[in-house]
């Protein structure tokens, strides 16, 4: 499983996790900005989640809304074996429906292929936000989802609005982009400074331009209410469904709005729908220095390790400057792009999505202290979903246009990031003084936003499972707490062990706790812990 798309950050730099949250990063922790620390900001420290409810919306669906309801889907052959697609037609506005601006969503399926009673469709969701479910279904329900949950239920996949199929959001040229990805967000100068404000109003105008009043309707809340009406178009009572980093934010967010319409829902690799972006981003910065202090503690036990073999602390030292290095003088990778300190930064944060990956970093690391930078830049082209053609998908677009919509700016100037350096430093010396950087770019959104933290409680729905991993780097394990905590029927199933999200990647105890939850509809008891050992 592809879990690198599961989330990315709020910045479009880092891309495709809040989420993809902040940004591209530096290592330079010795910045004037604020001092060098290497501890964590203690549970004390981070800020307390906002009080707001996500209120449910009533239940009874709004006469000018019941042809949506009611609407037939064709089906037919995705060319792909066992897939069926179709689209499904939904209001650009649900506060003000008119036909003649509705959205045309893409939606797959594979049906259900045993002998024992059917269950229903399963709802996927991959995360991003901007990954494509129909591409993850077309993926998963063939060789992912285990055999006895693919016998049970019609495995399907809706590309939310703004993403893949469904009506893309897209905002810069190939050319554009590339030059975009390769901005330094660590600026040392006023003029580095008016640079990346100036790459951060260039992609918002480019998406204001192209996607038009799509910006104003692609928030998590849209979202959600496109996944009431397939849940009821495809014949389903309630929703069952299993979403993936952002998408624990989309089915908690259905849970919220539709509590007496929510099944049974698996939310893997959780995010804290209370917090702030700021807190988000600051706290996605903690995660990925606990997943690369991880990787760094089995690296220095090798004898060959391209960060040396001393500790983990000194190898996020020679890390931090390699990064500095590259920034003065980017290194060549046998192509027009060369690699410098964005690039190389996206590459290694790539490879922490994975333990798998960690192999495949220490080559690439190995063969940047040889001066050739091929091996991390093509780490960090699977990060952005660059194709070999020079082409992007448009998960990056559709990230920042989500992340934009669902909450204001974590900062809005520079004179805020820069008070917030400190803070973000101290959550990962290697990482913090770039990320903070990268949570500017909402600042230059042409649209406000729609949304704004809730905490989600769901009370009157069914039991819903929420599954964290202890050293994730994309949804610290923290947020999995919170929003176990917040949602009214929930239990935690933790894995204990490396890498974003868990089922299908995470070993028997895992997967048979979740399979079990979805065929029978027993959620874990509470606190129910799996090893990776």
């Amino acid at each position: 499983m592809e879990t690198r798309r599961l989330l990315r950050t709020s910045g479009v730099f880092l891309g495709a996790a809040v989420l993809l949250v902040a940004g591209c990063t530096s290592g330079d922790s010795s910045s004037p900005d604020g001092p060098e620390s290497k501890d964590p900001p203690t549970s004390a420290e981070r800020e307390a989640g906002t009080d707001k409810l996500l209120e449910p919306l009533p239940a009874a669906v709004p006469d000018e809304l019941k042809p949506y309801y009611t609407q037939k889907l064709s089906w037919r052959d995705c060319g792909v074996q066992g897939f069926e697609c179709s689209t499904m037609k939904a209001p650009l506005d649900y506060e003000d429906p008119d036909s003649a601006s509705d959205l045309s969503l893409a939606v797959v399926r594979k049906r259900a292929d045993g002998n024992g009673d059917r269950l229903g469709s399963l709802m996927v969701n991959p995360g991003g936000p901007g990954s494509s479910a129909v591409d993850f279904v077309q993926m998963a329900a063939g060789i992912g989802f285990p055999e006895k949950v693919r016998a049970r239920y019609d495995i399907v996949g809706l590309d939310p609005r703004g993403v893949g199929r469904s009506e893309p959001v897209e905002c810069l040229s190939d050319e554009e982009m590339d030059r975009h990805t390769q901005v330094d967000i660590t600026p040392d100068s006023k003029q580095e400074v008016d640079e990346l404000r100036t790459a951060n109003d260039r992609f918002a105008a480019g998406c204001e331009k192209q996607a038009g009043d799509l910006l104003n309707h692609v928030s998590t809340v849209d979202a959600a209410r496109d996944m009431d009406v397939l849940r009821e178009v495809l014949g389903d009572d309630k929703l069952s469904y299993v979403g993936f980093s952002y998408g624990t934010f989309l089915g908690a967010t259905y849970a919220g709005l539709f509590p007496s319409r929510a099944g049974r829902l698996v939310l893997d690799g959780a995010m804290d729908p209370s917090l702030s972006a700021e807190q988000l981003n600051r706290d996605q910065t903690a995660g990925f220095e606990t997943a690369f202090t991880a990787f760094a503690e089995d690296c220095v036990e090798r004898s060959d390790c391209p960060l040396g073999t001393k500790s983990a602390a000194d190898a996020g030292k020679q890390l931090s400057a390699f990064f500095e290095k590259v920034d003065r003088e980017p290194l060549e990778t046998g192509e027009e792009r060369k690699l410098g300190e964005s690039l190389a930064t996206t590459g290694v944060i790539r490879a922490m999505y994975d333990e798998s990956a960690w192999a495949t970093l220490r080559t690439a690391l190995a063969e940047a202290n040889r001066g050739e930078g091929a091996g991390l830049l093509a780490l960090s082209d699977d990060y952005f979903e660059r194709d070999a053609d020079g082409s992007y998908d448009n998960i990056m677009y559709a990230n920042a246009a989500v992340n934009c919509a669902d909450q204001a700016p974590a900062f809005s100037t520079p004179e805020e990031v820069r008070e917030a350096v400190p803070s973000f430093e101290k959550a990962s010396p290697v990482f913090g003084r770039g990320f903070a950087w990268a949570a500017l770019n909402c600042a230059a959104w042409k649209v406000e936003p729609s949304g704004e933290a809730n905490r989600i409680e769901a009370k009157g729905a069914d039991p819903i499972l929420v599954v964290g991993t202890t050293r994730d780097p994309a949804t610290p394990y923290v947020w999995s707490e919170g929003l176990a905590e917040q949602l009214d029927s929930a239990s935690l199933l933790t894995y204990e062990g490396d890498g974003h999200t868990a089922y299908l990647r995470g070993g028997p105890c895992i997967s048979d706790a979740v399979n079990d939850y979805l065929l029978e509809g027993k959620a874990p008891e509470d606190g129910k812990r799996c090893s990776s050992s």
